[in-house]
């Protein structure tokens, strides 16, 4: 395997992360073509359980559109009325998707009482409409935006109307991600480290199954660039199979673990005030940690769910 081989193959795995998390955080995917499929289509031995994104295909195996999921999730013993009325939904999102898909979760949002939406970011921090002045312009953030050129996509903190009384800031302040990041010893070069021996394990195992590289140079060449490229980062987000799970660590992180915490303390809040019909919009990898502390800690069990298209990829060739 060449030094530039493993690279590229680095760069493409963070373009993924950089795409669903405004920080890089882990993402669970499915691990083979078949397993996220069109309504009506039978599982794939060997699914995951939970799934918080997924690429949807026709019965012709063709992407159709890469999904994220809204989960609803109520008391487990429901003993009375008032408790069985109470749910909380979580919202899986990428943070660079379709206009249409911030149109929807806008729609979605005035149905909720409280939204707990993250951003590390000032406590009181409000996102005037059309996007921050001064917030958010992070390294990673401006990477982001230059996938949104790129890719012919809208960035979240441009199109979720963040001024609405219900949205409420659930996420770390700077200080406190800072702080959080020093007493756990990490940094953002242990994730790089991570991420690239993941790179390293996912292109051995590759070998004789296609070139990235090559399908990256076809989709730079081709005359729909845009439209070829979010076709290929939508299909190696069904590839890779969980390889963002790199990110987080066997320990956890501030990424995900400490940050879910605190939104989850803010769910609490919200809750214990008597807040019935609350949405926790999150990046999707840290779904899957959100969802065991919602029934370890809350006592919660998921009950629907539903998808949204993030991405259309229908018509492309």
């Amino acid at each position: 395997m060449s030094k530039k081989r493993t690279v590229q193959r680095f760069a493409t795995l963070l373009l993924l992360g950089f795409i669903t998390t405004s920080l890089a955080v882990a993402q669970e995917v499915p691990t083979s073509r078949k397993q996220a499929t069109s309504a009506g289509k039978k599982e794939a031995p060997g699914k995951p359980k939970q799934l918080y994104m997924r690429l949807l295909r026709d019965a012709n195996e063709k992407p159709l559109a890469l999904q994220t999921s809204v989960i609803r999730f109520v008391y487990k013993d429901g003993k009375k009325k008032s408790e069985q009325e109470v749910y909380v939904d979580l919202i899986g999102a990428v943070h660079v998707g379709e206009k249409a898909y911030y149109q929807d979760l806008n729609k979605r949002f005035k149905t909720y009482d409280a939204v707990l939406y993250e951003l590390v970011a000032p406590e009181g921090t409000r996102i005037p409409k059309g996007g921050p002045e001064g917030v958010g312009g992070s390294p990673v953030s401006a990477i982001q935006v230059g996938m949104k050129s790129m890719l012919q996509l809208e960035f979240q903190l441009d199109q979720i109307d963040y001024t609405t009384k219900n949205l409420v800031h659930a996420d770390m302040t700077p200080e406190e991600f800072s702080k959080s990041m020093k007493d756990r010893g990490e940094s953002m070069m242990q994730m790089f480290f991570r991420m690239m021996g993941q790179s390293m394990a996912l292109q051995s195992r590759k070998v004789g199954k296609g070139s990235t590289d090559l399908k990256m140079l076809m989709a730079l060449l081709s005359k729909d660039r845009n439209k070829q490229l979010k076709l290929l980062l939508a299909e190696e987000f069904e590839s890779t199979g969980g390889a963002m799970s790199a990110l987080e660590g066997k320990q956890g992180s501030t990424l995900i673990t400490e940050r879910n915490k605190k939104a989850l303390a803010v769910l609490r809040k919200e809750l214990d005030k008597g807040t019935r019909r609350i949405a926790v919009f999150y990046g999707a990898g840290h779904l899957s940690d959100m969802e065991k502390r919602l029934s370890t800690d809350f006592g919660m069990k998921r009950i629907k769910e539903d998808w949204l298209d993030a991405w259309n990829l229908r018509g492309i060739k």
